[in-house]
């Protein structure tokens, strides 16, 4: 039976309200939808705009935490969104004062992908706290606790909640491998309660978790401390509101959930079914269903904004095969986006085959940012470039950071040939270390200051070009009206989203001319209002790209130059930066370039001995594979 909103469902859900007994160990609930919510569905996108309408109502919910904060936010913010990831966090403060903040730090990698030095960690947590977070949730890609040492003392020093983190992941689909099991995930909670943390979370980034197997965790955990227990677990595998319920049963404080239009697929569970179910019993959950049907209400109407980066390539809402790639829904996408850039989609299985033998290859390290991408990235190199399986003949910088052991220590030890490979004239040595990571790293800050002085305006702004170099640096000439927005940064209108869902309703009644036909699908090509755009229209029977997908008509690019000595992008991505410049000599295989591709550094190497004629991007543009970045005159 449907009801409206003022219909008998609700008056009755009113009248349980006011007769509704107090639970006597309500389940706590921490709300994700505006940070790890949109980062899973919509490669984290979310903008300020769209969450100020629907903050205070969330203040008002009686969430335990509301997760503003941290993981991908701040580099997508920046990069993609032209929005100061600083400004979000003060401003969401203001609209939201009872309820406390929550961010993901990634440890000594802060939140970006590698370690960074001391003072780089120590500035990025206190100005976390300055500017109004409460409760950091802290982890690290491989469960090496001395990475959190640092980050640790500043939040206890400004008397802020300290959550550690154990990542979780499995060596078989259910919990009792040989290496990740009972007694492993209770070793690590051992070493987060000597470590002195406020409370402990069991982080299933890839929603590998089984019911029973939380269950017993839970109650194992229950026997070692009385420290509050939080469960994250994410919706990939179907698992996810299961796992949360024997959770609860076994004692669990405190579980993440996210609203309804955020919940589900490669997100979390939904809050709404958790309150209804627990109505009335022991662990009842106290939040008004009412004030959360307003709250999804209102997020509904900005959604539409944000479904042409929905860039899964399955229909159905779960993925059992989670359980045996293991691939976190957000390393899913960059994965897919990737191959898709590489006209390499049909590789996709071919990837998930070498996932697991990549990752064995690297110490069997849990899959979490930013290990996530390290091996996955590599996992797409060797698919694309290797001639043969286990030549990793195209290495990234990171999985050489990793080798060393820059990252920390890795599970199980690397395979000793690849170590030796990447490890071959590695700048800081070819023996890899056992130290914590960060004490070997010279202190950054002061060179940020000199190099950015000028641009940099304050603390924040320091903090961010530490972080983000090249990115931050292109983001502060935004802010500070030096260089125009560009006009794919700026945020879309309700009218420029109708515009383009007419198109696309269009195309699928068929009243457009295709344009071309590939693997994967139609494109077809139309002007409205004097701006051509590209309409991608999914075929069902390819090999599945979520669509469609609407996007403006892209400039000619740079066409590929017939000339020996013309190094081209091997791969999409965006300049770093450029070894060499305009009249410099250059050797065969000497490194000339650098590309960042799915956040992880490529190093481009010429193929000949010559003279550098002509360099044809700048740091921090844009490429596609194929691109000519330099030319290089050859010798002779």
């Amino acid at each position: 039976m449907k009801y409206d909103k003022h219909g008998a469902l609700k008056m009755a859900l009113l009248k349980f309200e006011k007769d509704r007994p107090k639970a006597d160990n309500p389940i706590k609930i921490n709300d994700l939808s505006l940070r790890d919510g949109h980062q899973s569905l919509f490669a984290t996108r979310g903008r300020t705009e769209d969450m100020i309408p629907v903050a205070e109502m969330m203040d008002n919910v009686g969430f335990n935490a509301v997760e503003t904060w941290g993981g991908a936010t701040f580099d997508a913010m920046h990069r993609y969104l032209g929005e100061d990831p600083w400004e979000r966090l003060r401003t969401l403060k203001k609209h939201m004062p009872k309820t406390p903040f929550m961010m993901l730090l990634r440890g000594q990698n802060v939140v970006g992908y590698r370690n960074y030095a001391d003072d780089v960690v120590e500035a990025f947590v206190q100005r976390a706290a300055d500017n109004g977070m409460d409760i950091f949730r802290c982890f690290d890609a491989l469960n090496d606790f001395r990475n959190f040492e640092t980050a640790a003392k500043v939040i206890k020093n400004n008397k802020k909640h300290f959550q550690g983190v154990v990542c979780y992941t499995l060596d078989q689909p259910r919990l009792g491998g040989d290496v990740y099991n009972m007694e492993y995930y209770t070793g690590k909670v051992k070493e987060l309660v000597d470590f002195g943390v406020d409370s402990i979370c069991i982080k299933d980034m890839a929603g590998l978790i089984a019911p029973y197997d939380i269950y017993n965790l839970v109650r194992e955990i229950k026997k070692i401390t009385d420290i509050p227990v939080n469960l994250h677990t994410h919706f990939t595998s179907g698992m996810g509101d299961l796992a949360i319920f024997k959770a609860i049963e076994a004692g669990v404080d405190i579980v993440d959930t996210c609203i309804g239009p955020y919940a589900y697929r490669t997100s979390h569970a939904a809050v709404e079914p958790l309150i209804m179910s627990l109505l009335g019993t022991n662990r009842d959950t106290g939040l008004d269903i009412n004030k959360v049907n307003e709250i999804a209400a209102e997020m509904e109407k900005y959604i539409p904004k944000y479904r042409h980066l929905d860039n899964s390539p399955k229909y159905a809402i779960t993925d059992i095969n989670v359980l045996l790639h293991q691939t976190p829904g957000g390393m899913l996408s960059n994965l897919v986006n990737q191959l898709k850039a590489m006209d390499a989609l049909d590789k996709l299985d071919e990837v998930f085959r070498l996932l697991p033998k990549v990752r064995k290859d690297l110490g069997n390290i849990p899959l979490v940012t930013p290990t996530s991408q390290i091996v996955g990235v590599q996992t797409v190199n060797n698919v694309l470039f290797d001639s043969y399986e286990g030549e990793y003949s195209k290495i990234t910088k990171e999985v050489k950071d990793l080798c060393y052991g820059l990252y920390g220590k890795t599970t199980l030890p690397i395979n000793p040939e690849v170590q030796e490979k990447a490890l071959k004239g590695y700048p800081r040595g070819e023996t890899p270390i056992t130290v914590r990571p960060g004490s070997i790293l010279e202190p950054e800050m002061e060179e940020v200051k000199k190099k950015f002085g000028d641009l940099a305006k304050n603390k924040d702004d320091e903090v961010l070009c530490a972080l983000y170099p090249v990115t931050g640096k292109r983001f502060l000439k935004w802010k500070y009206g030096l260089e125009e927005i560009p006009e794919d940064v700026k945020p879309k209108t309700m009218e420029q989203v109708k515009k383009e869902a007419e198109i696309v309703r269009k195309a699928l009644a068929g009243e457009l001319t295709s344009k071309k036909s590939s693997g994967n699908g139609r494109e077809l090509e139309v002007t409205v209002d004097g701006e051509t755009f590209t309409v991608e229209i999914n075929d069902p029977n390819s090999t599945g790209v979520a669509g469609p997908q609407v996007r403006r008509k892209k400039k000619a690019g740079i066409k590929e130059v017939e000339q020996t000595g013309s190094l081209t992008a091997p791969l999409p991505g965006m300049i770093v930066e450029y070894k060499k410049a305009v009249g410099d000599k250059v050797n065969a295989g000497e490194t000339v370039a650098v590309i960042e591709a799915m956040k992880m550094m490529n190093n481009i190497d010429s193929a000949v001995d010559g003279v550098v004629k002509e360099i044809k991007f700048e740091a921090s543009d844009s490429v596609s594979k194929g691109d000519v970045l330099m030319i290089i005159e050859p010798a002779g």
